[in-house]
C-alpha cells in the first residue's frame, strides 16, 4: 500500500526522521549511559525511562522508515478533477444531506473537521473525480453514494 503524501508531508517525514534518527538518538544514549552508571538498572527509575524513550524513538522511526518508503506524491490530476488540498462540495445522495469536505493526505486528515484522507474509504471514492461524478463509497459500516457538486481548488 502506498501512502499518498505531499512534498511538504514528504519533507516533514524525512525531517523528523533525521532529528530522530541523528540527534534524539544520540541524547537518549547519552542519557542511558549517565543513568547506567548510578549502580543497579532494575530498580533504576531514570535508567528505565531512558530505555523506554529508546523503545518509543525506536517505533517511531520504523513508522518513519516505512511511511517515507511507501510514500507516493500527489499527481497533477488536472484542474476539472477532486485532488488533495481541494475544498469540495460532495452530496450524500441517500440523505440529501450536503457537506464541505476538504480532500487530504493521510497525515492531515480530520475527519471531526471534515478533513478527509485521500486512502479512506470516501477520499478514495472522490480522488481524481469531477464535479457532477456520483460514486459508491465502500465503507465498513455499509456503502453510500455520494455526488460530487463543486471543485474549490487549493491555490
Amino acid at each position: 500500500m502506498h501512502n499518498i503524501l505531499t512534498k511538504e508531508d514528504l519533507e516533514a517525514l524525512q525531517k523528523e526522521y533525521d532529528y530522530r534518527n541523528v540527534t534524539l538518538r544520540a541524547e537518549i544514549a547519552r542519557e542511558k549511559m549517565e543513568a547506567a552508571a548510578h549502580g543497579d538498572r532494575s530498580e533504576n527509575a531514570e535508567y528505565i525511562a531512558a530505555k523506554q524513550r529508546y523503545y518509543e524513538n525506536n517505533r517511531r522511526l520504523a513508522y518513519l522508515r516505512k511511511m517515507i518508503k511507501t510514500a507516493k506524491l500527489v499527481e497533477d490530476v488536472g484542474e476539472d478533477r477532486c485532488n488533495i488540498g481541494d475544498k469540495i462540495l460532495i452530496e450524500f445522495v441517500e440523505d440529501n444531506e450536503k457537506a464541505e469536505i476538504t480532500l487530504t493526505s493521510t497525515l492531515k486528515s480530520d475527519p471531526t473537521k471534515w478533513f478527509i484522507g485521500v486512502e479512506s474509504p470516501l477520499g478514495a471514492a472522490i480522488y481524481k473525480r469531477k464535479v457532477g461524478d456520483t460514486v459508491i463509497v465502500n465503507s465498513p459500516q455499509g456503502d453510500y453514494s455520494v455526488k460530487i457538486h463543486e471543485i474549490i481548488k487549493n491555490k
